[in-house]
C-alpha cells in the first residue's frame, strides 16, 4: 500500500479510561503501521490474494473486498487479476477508512496510468455495513480480519449470503484471529503472540490496553468451527492455507 502513516503509539501512554476500538480518524492515520507491526504474515497474505485473483477471478464477474479499510486487499486482487471486464466492490462501514482509501486506490491508479500498464480493472467504494452489500455474479470474495468484527449472530447468514452470489468455481479468503479448545497450547499461543508484538518495538502497556480496547469489539473463533460453518453454507472445499501463531488464513472455493 502507498500511503503514508505515522508510527502507531495510541496506546503508549497509560488511559484511565479505554474505549472500545474503532476505525476512527486516530487509527486510520497509524492504520499501515498497526497491522504490519501486529498482524504476523500479513503481506503474505495479500501476496496469496494476488495469487488467487489470477488464478480464481473469471472475466466478466465482480470481487468483493469486504471490510476493505484502506483497499491493500483490493490493490492486491487488481494486481492478480487477468480476466477482461472485471470490477471490485470494496466495502467498509468507516467514513475514516473510506475516505483516506480513496486516497490511497487513486495514487495507486494514477502511478499505473504513468507507467503506461494495462488497463486497471475499476474500483468502486462503498460506505456501508457489509451486512447490507448484496454478492452478485462474484468469482472472489474477500474478508481479510473482518468476520472477526461481526457479531457472533450474524455471521453464518453473511457466509451464506457470500456463497450464493459467488458463481462456480469462485473462491473465498477468509482471514481471521482464532482461538484454541486447548488452555495449553492457547496461552502459549498467546504468549508467542506478544513475544512478536515486543519484537516490533510495542511496549507490554500497549499490548496490554490494546487487548483491553478490543475485547468486547473483536470476537475470535476456532479454525474447526470456522471449517465447519463454511461448509454447512455450502463449501465442499474450506481448509488453512496460512496460520501463525493466533492468526490463520482459509481458502473455501465453490463447486
Amino acid at each position: 500500500m502507498s500511503d503514508k502513516s505515522a508510527l502507531d503509539t495510541l496506546y503508549s501512554n497509560k488511559l484511565t479510561d479505554i474505549s472500545h476500538f474503532s476505525f476512527n480518524d486516530e487509527v486510520v492515520n497509524v492504520f499501515p503501521d498497526m497491522i504490519t507491526r501486529s498482524v504476523p504474515g500479513y503481506n503474505t497474505i495479500l501476496g496469496m490474494i494476488s495469487d488467487l485473483a489470477g488464478r480464481y477471478v473469471q472475466a466478466n464477474s465482480t470481487c468483493y473486498d469486504l471490510g476493505s479499510s484502506l483497499g491493500a486487499a483490493s490493490l492486491a486482487m487488481r494486481g492478480g487479476i487477468e480476466a477482461d471486464n472485471c470490477q471490485i466492490i470494496s466495502v467498509d462501514n468507516s467514513k475514516a477508512m473510506i475516505a483516506r482509501c480513496e486516497k490511497v486506490v487513486s495514487a495507486s491508479t494514477n502511478n499505473a496510468v504513468k507507467e503506461n500498464e494495462s488497463p486497471l480493472t475499476p474500483i468502486t467504494l462503498y460506505c456501508s455495513d457489509i451486512e447490507d452489500v448484496s454478492i452478485e455474479n462474484s468469482s472472489m470474495v474477500v474478508l481479510n480480519f473482518t468476520l472477526q468484527f461481526i457479531p457472533l449472530e450474524k455471521r453464518l447468514a453473511l457466509l451464506q449470503k457470500i456463497y450464493d452470489g459467488l458463481l462456480p468455481n469462485g473462491v473465498l479468503l477468509l482471514s481471521e484471529k482464532v482461538v484454541f479448545d486447548d488452555k495449553p497450547h492457547q496461552q502459549l499461543m498467546t504468549d508467542l503472540y506478544h513475544n512478536f508484538k515486543r519484537a516490533n518495538g510495542y511496549s507490554d502497556l500497549e499490548i496490554a490496553q490494546k487487548r483491553t480496547a478490543l475485547e468486547e469489539v473483536l470476537k475470535p473463533e476456532t479454525l474447526e468451527y470456522h471449517k465447519e460453518r463454511l461448509k454447512a453454507v455450502g463449501f465442499n472445499s474450506a481448509d488453512t492455507w496460512f496460520q501463525c501463531m493466533t492468526f490463520a488464513s482459509l481458502i473455501a472455493i465453490k463447486s
